[in-house]
């Protein structure tokens, strides 16, 4: 069984730091692409940053140069590290990663449980 547990997220100032991290667990054979959607009621799910597992990254242009993701593969971690947070940036984040398990079948999609975080003086 694969799964993915967020941690991070919260309460934060604008302008402030917040970091979000994710491990995958499980039975695990081979992890693609791992990355980071953020959602506000009413609106749909929208990429924030994403990794390949050769690390070559893709932002939303709102968390151009603000964002930073990175991953270690070894661990099967990826980490969004986010700065100057504008209240615009107030979503529920969720972390994505397209997983090859042990059963030997092709990549899924999966899904972390997602982490509020919430930009507010």
């Amino acid at each position: 069984q694969v799964q993915l547990v967020e941690s991070g997220g919260g309460l934060v100032q604008p302008g402030g730091f917040l970091t979000l991290s994710c491990a995958a667990s499980g039975s695990i054979i081979d992890i693609d692409v791992m990355g980071w959607y953020r959602q506000v009621p009413g609106k749909q799910r929208e990429l924030v940053a994403r990794i390949t597992s050769d690390h070559t990254t893709d932002y939303a242009d709102s968390v151009m140069g603000r964002f930073i993701i990175y991953r270690d593969n070894t661990k099967n971690t990826v980490v969004l590290a986010s700065g100057i947070l504008k209240p615009d940036d107030t979503a529920f984040y969720y972390c994505y990663a397209r997983i090859r398990g042990s059963s030997g079948g092709p990549f899924g999609d999966y899904w972390g449980q997602g982490t509020q975080v919430t930009v507010s003086s």
